[in-house]
């Protein structure tokens, strides 16, 4: 049979089924919005179905940039939900900043997501993540989702909102806008704390020309002095400023706690607080030896106490040096004499 189809007849047939298929595609940005809109901070959460419907199953180049924040609740770990926080303001800023009639198109470029690993792990495995935080950037020509190239390098995920808006404006041609980070404090608390120290202002001044503040009281001092030398030899300080989280979930067995991590590269807060506490046991047995124990008049109760005083402080240094020697791998041995080696 002759082919009388003639080449206008096939143009305009060609036309009609693009414009069919167009039609019967989901506007997956205009999905996107609404998914945007109805998260409070403007992180989309994505699953292991909205994975292959935004990312797998679209055709390149995609219409939008994804950039994705990969999490772990499991984890229990304060740095990774306080770098989380970080990311969630970068999303507000870049929807107030882009948001309106002129620069709508450019927020429809862009959107901010969020994956995480304890209930969406296939999408873990698609992009390969090795460790946390991590974040991607899934332009609209990528098809490798393991491509490295659109990851922030290791060095860089230093866990603030600047870092996360200088990774988008430098890989994409997207401008963020300044950050817009929520006040600490409220009006009406501001108000509030003025009034109060106002009305309490001539109270206290009273108390602090007549001396009967907390200041000068001794114990308070001595109180402070331990609490402030626990602090610094248990690294307290330090682990509320980076987050260090007390324990975290065996990663083997979710149902088990870990509190001693092997390994120098990472330290949970139970054992800075562990090597705090023994720390404190023999610095208190010594100040208590030296101020209190010598004004004891029993000779025999003196020596009692002091044995029971150099024991407890033996048994805490050597509890000491075995955890430094399993946790960093190196043997501390130069306080034991030669011959007992």
């Amino acid at each position: 049979m002759a082919d009388h189809t003639t080449l206008p007849h096939r143009f305009f047939l060609s036309i009609s089924l693009l414009s069919i298929l167009a039609g019967s595609q989901p506007d997956l940005t205009k999905e996107l919005v609404s998914l945007r809109s109805s998260s409070e901070s403007g992180v989309i959460r994505l699953n292991d179905d909205t994975v292959t419907k935004f990312i797998t199953s679209v055709a390149t180049p995609r219409p939008y940039s994804l950039i994705i924040f990969f999490n772990s609740a499991d984890l229990n770990s304060n740095p990774l939900q306080e770098f989380l926080s970080e990311f969630t303001f970068v999303s507000a800023s870049f929807i107030a900043n882009n948001n309106n009639n002129n620069r709508s198109d450019v927020a429809n470029k862009l959107f901010f997501c969020e994956i995480d690993e304890s209930s969406d792990s296939e999408s873990f495995g698609l992009f390969g993540i090795q460790f946390l935080p991590q974040i991607c950037l899934v332009n609209p020509l990528m098809e490798n989702l393991q491509d490295k190239t659109g990851r922030m390098e290791e060095e860089d995920v230093d866990g603030t909102a600047e870092s996360v808006l200088e990774f988008i404006e430098s890989r994409t041609n997207l401008t963020v806008g300044p950050l817009r980070r929520p006040p600490l404090l409220s009006k009406t608390q501001i108000s509030v704390i003025a009034a109060l120290i106002a009305i309490s202002a001539p109270f206290l001044i009273k108390k602090v020309l007549n001396g009967e503040t907390i200041f000068n009281n001794n114990r308070v001092w001595l109180y402070g002095v331990v609490l402030v030398y626990f602090f610094s030899v248990s690294g307290t300080m330090h682990n509320i400023i980076k987050g260090v989280p007390m324990f975290v979930r065996d990663h083997q067995d979710s149902n088990k706690l870990v509190f001693f991590y092997e390994g120098a590269n990472f330290q949970l807060g139970a054992e800075g607080l562990s090597f705090g506490l023994l720390y404190n046991v023999v610095r208190l047995l010594l100040a208590y030896v030296s101020n209190a124990l010598v004004r004891v008049r029993n000779v025999s109760e003196q020596r009692v106490v002091m044995m029971l005083a150099m024991v407890v402080s033996l048994l805490a240094v050597k509890k000491v040096v075995y955890l430094n020697n399993w946790k960093t791998g190196y043997q501390i041995q130069t306080y034991w004499p030669s011959s007992w080696h």
